[in-house]
């Protein structure tokens, strides 16, 4: 019982100290200019919504949340069936082929992002993928590594006689994968999803260098683009980024639970 109460006592202020940002964006986006520039701490002396109409009115934010969700969506899709696809082989054809793709993707995966910014960047503009939607997608489906290993640990827990039993009956090699294996891939698949959609909602770096056109923003360049060369409408800008975390807030308290359960499981079966 005390350790509980010692732990709440430590527990709350370090739940203070985590919401305050939250705090200090969401008041000051009821603010005018004036009012966040003098008390950017305190509540508004006057209560407005006009920040949350000129953002709807004067940047185009809906075609950037299209833009956001669309690309998001497709990525996602991709990454999570090239993981899990890539992974099957590895794990029920184990043969040297197989082995030193694995090696070959996890030598990929250790180099960071930004290391091959430069080379990438060329790679895209021969491609012709420069300022484009499709481009982008292609360029996040290189998150599937990361997936690829995710599902390949869990997948050494299904047992082989499925399988087995599969090909035994006439199944095809596509058949097992999709009626057998990739759903019993359900809590890994989910917490794949969870988070491969966190990160590309909330990326910022790749749209900065690969979409040009306003027309194609993300919601998160739309942030960046409310800052002005000399000086800054600070309600402006936390008010179109309240409205670019809600969406994702609302994601991820909804899911939440399939996070715990996915990792449990990967926990148990891995």
């Amino acid at each position: 019982m005390k350790k509980r109460i010692w732990l709440d006592l430590f527990m709350l202020p370090a739940g203070i100290i985590a919401f305050f940002p939250f705090y200090l964006i969401i008041i000051n986006t009821f603010k005018t200019m004036q009012d966040a520039a003098r008390r950017p701490l305190a509540l508004p002396s006057e209560w407005i919504f006009t920040n949350y109409v000129q953002v709807f009115e004067e940047t185009s934010i809906l075609r950037s949340f299209g833009n956001s969700l669309t690309i998001t969506f497709f990525a996602v899709v991709m990454i999570v069936i090239i993981g899990a696809m890539g992974a099957y082989p590895v794990v029920f054809n184990a043969n040297r082929v197989t082995r030193f793709a694995m090696l070959y993707l996890l030598a990929g995966f250790m180099i960071p992002f930004q290391a091959t910014l430069i080379p990438l960047f060329e790679l895209m503009s021969d491609l012709h993928l420069i300022d484009k939607i499709y481009g982008l997608i292609i360029l996040y489906m290189s998150g599937s590594v990361f997936v690829f290993f995710l599902m390949m640990g869990y997948m050494k827990s299904i047992p082989r006689e499925l399988t087995e039993a599969a090909v035994i009956d006439g199944c095809s090699v596509w058949g097992i994968f999709w009626r057998i294996i990739f759903p019993l891939l359900k809590p890994i698949t989910i917490t794949s999803v969870i988070f491969q959609t966190m990160w590309i909602w909330n990326d910022f770096l790749a749209p900065m260098l690969f979409l040009n056109s306003s027309s194609k923003s993300t919601l998160v360049l739309q942030i960046y683009k409310a800052k002005g060369e000399f000086t800054v409408n600070w309600p402006m800008f936390m008010t179109l980024t309240v409205i670019t975390l809600v969406p994702i807030f609302i994601f991820f308290i909804v899911m939440q639970k399939h996070i715990v359960r996915g990792i449990a499981a990967g926990a148990v079966k891995g």
